[in-house]
Order: C-alpha cells, then structure tokens, then sequence
C-alpha cells in the first residue's frame, strides 16, 4: 500500500499524463506517455511535421529569395548571350 506521507510514493504530474494504450506485440497496453493525437511517439502514426514558416528555421540565406533568383536567371542570360556572340564569331 502507497502511504500518502511518504513523498517517494507521491505521484508526480508526468505520471499522471494519458498514456497511449495501443497494442503491443506481446499483447500488453502501450505505457508509454500519449501526444496530442493519444498515441506515443512510437504508435502513433505521422508526424505532425516539422512547423511551417519562420518558425522552422526555413530562411538560414538568401540564395533563394526572389530577388537571387531574379539576379541569377539575368546572369544565364547575359552568358547565354555571350555564348551565342562567340558562336557567331567563330
């Protein structure tokens, strides 16, 4: 029996949380600690992924905003035209 003075025995708040109760191999519930969707890391299915925008670290350079790409497509241009004056000239 669990004494209710004694402060090892006390139930701490991560204990109380949902567990995932989905089926194990060996026929026994899953205790592991439930996420959001009820089910632990390993039994619940897909991720909700990784967080959109800013939030998710998505902008480290500038290599890919709009105004490199604009300048790179200019520049393929302009040796693109540079290839097809030496073909002329040659």
């Amino acid at each position: 029996m669990k004494s209710e003075g004694n402060p090892i025995q006390r139930p701490y708040p991560m204990h109380l949380s949902p567990r995932c109760g989905a089926q194990t191999r060996s026929r026994s519930p899953c205790c592991s600690p439930a996420m959001p969707n009820g089910r632990c890391r390993m039994h619940g299915g897909a991720s909700p992924g990784a967080p959109r925008g800013k939030a998710n670290g998505s902008y480290r350079h500038g290599r890919f905003t709009n105004e490199a790409i604009e300048r790179r497509r200019e520049l393929n241009g302009w040796i693109r035209a540079m290839r097809d004056m030496v073909e002329e000239v040659v």
